[in-house]
């Protein structure tokens, strides 16, 4: 526990002070809100079902931060820690590779969860956002979401030889996910046939799953979303264990 704790709190600090991460996870959210905000405002949309736009969008912006911390914040770390040593003179310690592991996912969680506090605090100062749903529920399909995608991140960093592959196939990965799951505007808007990819994407789930939540909806209506989600958390894990490489 001793040494877990001092990880996390090393991991901590060495996120705050990396500029692109805390600004992908904190700020770069805001930033589209603060835009949907200036296009629209909170007035309900045919876009969002006739939904208020402000608050219909922000379960998708939870879902973008998911998907980049995710897909890049994980991955870059631990691939970045494998290529420059660190994890070789880590193995050299008491620590073990779970709490390596561990310690990314509190650290990363913790500053996804701040990211989507931030959207529903600025939202609800600034256009009033309004939530109807149940927070509990919330947080719990939101933290399904998010070690669904860490799963995936400790993957990429797992089978990626170098810090550049891992970063061009985060990206690969990251920008379609972004653009066709419904994170920024509704997949009904979509071309039929895009739709059927947008069904294939990881992120789409997450995005659904949020906003029946958000909504109130229960969780019986969204088994196939739980169902995806939870078997790619139990294949990370299975995969991310055996291919956990110190150097």
């Amino acid at each position: 526990m001793k040494s877990l704790l001092k990880m996390t709190w090393m991991e901590g600090k060495l996120f705050l002070r990396e500029p692109m991460s805390a600004f992908f996870t904190l700020a770069f959210p805001l930033i589209y809100l603060f835009m949907f905000g200036i296009i629209s405002g909170n007035n309900p949309t045919p876009q969002f079902g006739g939904q208020r736009a402000i608050d219909a969008s922000i379960p998708g912006l939870t879902a973008s931060i998911i998907c980049i911390t995710g897909l890049m914040s994980t991955t870059m770390t631990l691939s970045t820690y494998r290529e420059k040593g660190i994890l070789r003179r880590l193995r050299t310690t008491p620590v073990s590779p779970l709490v390596v592991l561990a310690a990314q996912v509190i650290v990363i969680f913790s500053m996804t969860a701040l990211g989507m506090l931030l959207l529903i605090v600025v939202g609800a100062l600034v256009y009033g956002v309004r939530f109807e749903g149940n927070f509990i529920s919330l947080l719990g399909g939101f933290t399904l979401g998010s070690l669904s995608f860490f799963g995936i991140g400790f993957i990429l960093a797992g089978v990626m030889p170098t810090v550049r592959s891992a970063w061009v196939v985060g990206m690969v990965l990251l920008y379609p996910m972004l653009l066709l799951s419904g994170a920024f505007f509704t997949v009904d808007l979509l071309p039929a046939t895009v739709q059927k990819v947008s069904a294939c994407l990881p992120l789409t789930y997450v995005v659904k799953l949020l906003n029946g939540l958000w909504y109130g909806e229960p969780w019986g209506d969204h088994l196939l979303e739980v169902g995806v989600l939870s078997a790619l958390l139990i294949l990370g894990v299975i995969i991310s264990a055996k291919t956990f490489r110190w150097e």
